[in-house]
């Protein structure tokens, strides 16, 4: 990922943050079939589990088994992002010498991609993420509230995944190369058009004020 100086993020902390913002990331990885070796994508929930991220994927999806164990995979984050018009600057008032541009958050993670066949850790792993996504619910569902041989059914249409990153790439574009009275323009106008958007950039940059 193209990141210029001014917009990278390296604080392992706002990282995470921006990870977990993330409803939908996307896995990458490089395959071999019949037809060559060609990058495919899925989109699947994945959550940091100590150094690794870990997750699940469809047995019928043949991006795990045509895997390529020695090309290193990629998982995208994409957090909050928004597009940003040149009226929100003072700049286009003085001397209209002003475009358009988009503000977003986004993390690259790179690392080996293990793939998880055995039931039981398949289960720690699906167990893991609902209990996950579920303790945000005021009555949180649990995979033992569903009959054990139909969990045990379940657990046979999926494969667990394990990246082992090895590197994080952040980027946090929020219109920080700009004027003070420019970046201000742009608050004020996301406050209009794209609240949280707007919302995000004050906690980040002007530290909640």
């Amino acid at each position: 990922m193209y990141v210029p100086a001014s917009f990278a993020e390296e604080r392992p902390d706002e990282l995470q943050a921006i990870m977990r913002s993330c409803t939908l990331p996307v896995l990458v990885s490089q395959v071999r079939d019949e037809g060559g070796v060609r990058m495919v994508a899925t989109h699947l929930p994945l959550m940091f589990d100590g150094e690794r991220l870990i997750g699940h994927i469809a047995r019928a999806n043949k991006q795990w088994k045509q895997l390529d164990p020695s090309v290193e995979a990629m998982a995208i984050f994409s957090g909050i992002d928004g597009y940003v018009s040149p009226s929100y600057y003072a700049t286009k008032r003085e001397t209209g010498r002003v475009v358009p541009t988009w503000n977003y958050e986004a993390v690259h993670a790179y690392g080996r991609l293990e793939v998880i066949e055995d039931t039981g850790k398949i289960l720690e792993i699906v167990t893991k993420l609902t209990n996950t996504y579920e303790s945000r619910r005021e009555r949180a569902w649990q995979v033992s509230d569903a009959p054990a041989d139909y969990v045990a059914m379940q657990l046979k249409g999926i494969v667990g995944l394990v990246l082992h990153v090895s590197r994080l790439v952040g980027a946090r574009k929020f219109s920080q190369n700009k004027t003070p009275a420019d970046l201000d323009g742009v608050i004020a106008g996301q406050t209009r058009d794209n609240p949280a958007l707007a919302e995000r950039m004050v906690e980040v940059l002007k530290g909640g004020k």
